[in-house]
């Protein structure tokens, strides 16, 4: 099944399956948000009320971002990412002892989410740069509440996945995470989802013997291929990222579980950071960016103008008195 958000011609949001090209509604006005709350038994359920319900083209909608993400998370668990990526922001190639420890993530921002071919609006910086993801997304399971799920239990709050962009100002996240802290205003701007959640039933005969999630991933940028690389090249599987987020935590319906950006060119940065120069350059306005991973579909976005925002002072250095 393909889950999707979109809107009509009469500018409504409709919110639904997509079935032979068509999108087709929920059946009795239930929402994404509904669905992924109910899981895939529900979903499943909707799907076979929906089916003989007429449908419209997709041609004729717009596609929104498939979900109005509870939080999302984004995780670093590709090696050859962090090896060539490090490189660009410090000078220096490595992987620390302790990503192999357990797998990072960072939160960013659910209120700056893009739909397919929505244009992303940067910050004023000189290294624009995209991320080649993919996410999972989370569904409810009964007499669950989330946390501290083990793996295998993890497993079954995967919904289903979809292909997520993390555009990123390199020069922005590089000044913060000196402090470190972050990233932050180097992410937060904007992230793609789309162009629909596929759910884990359909994709299961793309899970390695090892449990891995083996598609192909590509991207290019303005027709030319930039990075390609399989997903299963992730350092844990999909339902460990889970697993651990949920540790001495919950995870809930609706949340985004990025995988963090795919090896061998699955950005810029890490392009950069393998030649010691700017080459590929960095991302300019008008540059389309276009994703493909087998198994689930296409995302493209083309950049936008870049937007300034209101100065802020630098810090102020204060006397530290302890009492006035």
């Amino acid at each position: 099944m393909k889950i999707a958000r979109w809107d009509d011609a009469t500018g409504a949001i409709g919110e639904g399956f997509i079935i032979d090209d068509c999108v087709v509604p929920f059946p009795d006005g239930l929402t994404v948000a509904d669905v992924l709350e109910g899981g895939l038994d529900a979903a499943h359920d909707a799907f076979g009320r929906a089916r003989e319900t007429e449908g419209t083209p997709v041609a004729d909608v717009r596609l929104r971002a498939p979900l109005v993400p509870a939080a999302i998370r984004d995780f670093v668990a590709f090696e050859e990412h962090v090896e060539g990526v490090s490189a660009s922001v410090d000078g220096k190639s490595e992987v620390v002892p302790e990503w192999y420890q357990a797998p990072t993530f960072y939160f960013t921002n659910p209120h700056t989410v893009l739909g397919p071919d929505e244009p992303v609006s940067p910050p004023v910086t000189e290294r624009l740069d995209f991320e080649l993801e993919i996410a999972a997304v989370v569904g409810g399971v009964a007499g669950s509440d989330g946390a501290n799920l083990t793996p295998a239990d993890a497993a079954s709050h995967i919904f289903g996945y979809t292909i997520m962009n993390d555009w990123s100002a390199r020069d922005i996240q590089s000044r913060e995470m000196k402090v470190r802290l972050g990233p932050a205003k180097g992410k937060d701007f904007g992230t793609s989802l789309g162009p629909w959640i596929v759910t884990a039933d359909e994709l299961a005969g793309f899970i390695d013997a090892d449990g891995f999630l083996a598609v192909r991933a590509e991207v290019r940028i303005n027709g030319d291929l930039i990075g390609e690389d399989l997903v299963s090249n992730m350092g844990w599987p999909f339902p460990e990222l889970v697993a651990y987020a949920s540790r001495n935590s919950r995870v809930v319906p609706g949340d985004v579980l990025g995988s963090g950006t795919v090896g061998n060119g699955g950005c810029l940065g890490e392009l950069w950071g393998r030649a010691g120069s700017l080459t590929p350059r960095p991302l300019r306005e008008g540059d389309e960016v276009r994703m493909t991973v087998e198994g689930i579909g296409e995302l493209a976005a083309r950049v936008g103008a870049p937007v300034v925002a209101p100065d802020l002072p630098p810090a102020r250095q204060r006397t530290r008195a302890r009492t006035r």
